[in-house]
């Protein structure tokens, strides 16, 4: 999944994203368009976890969201 991807299905993403994380607040995900540095950061001040921590966590999710739509289709 690219940047772009996820810009343009943010809102699609959107409970995939709170189910993954919880601790992120309606809030945190009420944008427009988020990014993939928008959702690590947000993870990573939440979580309290390292940015290198947040990015690892969100590039997994991206390759299950990625696996999962390969499938649908």
């Amino acid at each position: 999944m690219n940047e772009g991807m996820i810009r343009n299905q943010w809102k699609e993403l959107t409970p995939n994203i709170k189910q993954h994380w919880g601790k992120l607040t309606d809030d945190d995900l009420k944008v427009n368009a988020g990014s993939t540095d928008y959702l690590i950061d947000k993870v990573e001040k939440r979580y309290g976890i390292s940015h290198s921590e947040a990015e690892k966590q969100v590039r997994e999710f991206e390759t299950q969201i990625s696996k999962h739509a390969k499938t649908q289709h």
